[in-house]
């Protein structure tokens, strides 16, 4: 394509599976593509899948992911014309993207001085408010320190959410209570926003009980013309980290979804936003909505708003980064079926879903209409203890909520992992849930029923192991009877013989 010309070599400036899926978009457009790696990362699946690559520091990510010089030292060296920075790491780094347009390469994501007004938290809460946005109560300007918090505090008022000023995904936010809770909560939420995002600056927000979490997909070219894509349903988190996300909301009336559209339109153009990036709201059950916050970048759970609309996301934010139109018009969008998107991540659910690591020996995606499989692993892929936990993202589409709710059940039961604990079957659970079956869900629902979900994931282990050994062991007994040798695998772990002959057979 002509027009991608303009981007040179891509390089993609990320881990995991959303380096795969930019590097796959790439591939698509005729686009050549770069990868950069930590040392911990040398054998990862986006560096096979890239053109070139180049190890750029050891595992941590301040020494590598979240160095920029370095970075942009594999991206002379590789002879890259653009840079695609993912999500999480720099995607919201004001000071990085404008180091990459400074070193004469083109960006693949909004404007810096955009990333600067919606990035940091407080700055986008003044913007949107100055448009005649509502907001959820909350600071303006971030608090440094527990002292200007507990002041901040006394005005916002009890609930309330420290937040990460710097970004977003989860990371440095606590829920606060009471007052004799806040310096701790501080403090943690203080030094995981510095990891993170190198910026231990919080803000504060009154925290909502019983409010759904919708989101919505916005695309914006350099004409300074924004449309909005539909929404997403990410209410099911847990430490407000998102864990299945569904589009369209459920029960969310077209004239909603036109205003809260318009409102992040509107949002977007304030601040002149280039490329792709979403506007998340707060949704109250009698359907009045807030301002949450806007991501300036690609989204995790972009991928359901793909299948729902049938555009490719990343291959916009490639032909918009070189100065192409939108994809089609507003009054063109049209949203057919439904789609639901499971976040497949080594944890245990059984031991408070403590990150899980080790060498995955065996891997099987689930396949057949309408299923979709983002994936940053493979057999043999290492999984280390020094990044986030995602391993893949399932996705499923079908005609209704329905039908892609079954759909999902039967694509987790089909998806293997072997020799690393994931919370697939927590997930299976979920789905089946009466209450996720309903749509009657808000964002507190999952951390009120995790108990409730991890004994029913154990449940189903219980119930389907038994039968799966007394499989295995009649057919090792007719391979047997024929001349073949077979034998169950020994047992690799504490699942014991039982669990193992499971996998064997594959029931689970």
């Amino acid at each position: 394509m002509p027009l991608m010309k303009a981007l040179g070599r891509v390089l993609v400036a990320n881990r995991g599976e959303i380096a795969v899926r930019v590097l796959t978009a790439c591939r698509e457009a005729g686009v050549p593509a770069a990868a950069v790696y930590s040392a911990a990362d040398r054998g990862a699946l986006h560096v096979r899948r890239a053109e070139r690559a180049r190890e750029i520091g050891p595992a941590p990510a301040r020494e590598s992911y979240l160095d920029i010089e370095r970075i942009l030292a594999a991206a002379r060296q590789m002879g890259a014309g653009s840079v695609h920075p993912g999500y999480g790491f720099l995607a919201e780094n004001a000071e990085f993207a404008a180091a990459v347009q400074a070193a004469g390469l083109v960006w693949i994501g909004p404007p810096p001085a955009a990333i600067r007004a919606m990035g940091e938290k407080t700055a986008a809460r003044r913007t949107v408010e100055a448009v005649g946005v509502a907001v959820v109560p909350g600071t303006v300007e971030p608090a440094r320190d527990p002292e200007a918090a507990a002041r901040a505090a006394a005005e916002v008022g009890y609930p309330l959410l420290l937040k990460a000023a710097a970004g977003g995904g989860g990371k440095g936010m606590r829920v606060v209570t009471q007052p004799g809770e806040l310096a701790a909560a501080f403090a943690a939420a203080s030094r995981e926003a510095a990891a993170a995002f190198g910026d231990p600056a919080l803000y504060l927000e009154r925290y909502l009980a019983d409010a759904r979490h919708v989101e919505i997909q916005i695309l914006a070219d350099g004409s300074g013309r924004a449309i909005h894509l539909g929404e997403r349903e990410c209410s099911l988190q847990r430490r407000h980290q998102k864990v299945l996300e569904e589009a369209p909301a459920p029960g969310l009336d077209p004239g909603t979804r036109s205003r809260m559209g318009a409102v992040a339109v509107r949002a977007a153009e304030a601040v002149g936003y280039v490329g792709a990036g979403t506007v998340e709201f707060l949704l109250a059950p009698d359907g009045s909505f807030w301002f949450l916050e806007m991501n300036t970048r690609l989204q995790v759970e972009h991928p359901v708003t793909e299948l729902v609309t049938g555009i490719d996301i990343v291959r916009a934010q490639l032909s918009i980064a070189c100065g192409g139109p939108l994809p089609l018009a507003q009054e063109e969008l049209r949203l057919r079926g439904h789609a639901i998107e499971c976040r497949i991540a080594a944890e245990d659910a059984d031991r408070g879903f403590l990150p899980a690591t080790g060498r995955i020996r065996g891997y099987r995606e689930p396949g057949g209409p309408g299923v979709r499989v983002d994936s940053g692993i493979e057999a043999g892929s290492e999984i280390t203890p020094h990044y986030d936990p995602l391993l893949l993202k399932l996705v499923v589409h079908a005609e209704d909520r329905e039908a892609a709710l079954g759909r999902m059940e039967r694509a987790l039961a089909d998806l293997e992992i072997d020799g690393v604990t994931t919370n697939a079957g927590f997930q299976r659970a979920l789905v089946a849930h009466p209450a996720v079956r309903e749509g009657t869900v808000h964002t507190r629902w999952l951390e009120e029923h995790a108990a409730e979900i991890v004994d029913a994931a154990a449940a189903r282990r219980r119930e389907s192991e038994p039968l799966a050994a007394a499989i295995a062991a009649w057919r090792v007994a007719e391979r047997g009877a024929a001349g073949v040798p077979a034998t169950i695998p020994p047992a690799r772990s504490d699942a014991g013989r039982w669990r193992e002959a499971a996998r064997w057979t594959g029931l689970r």
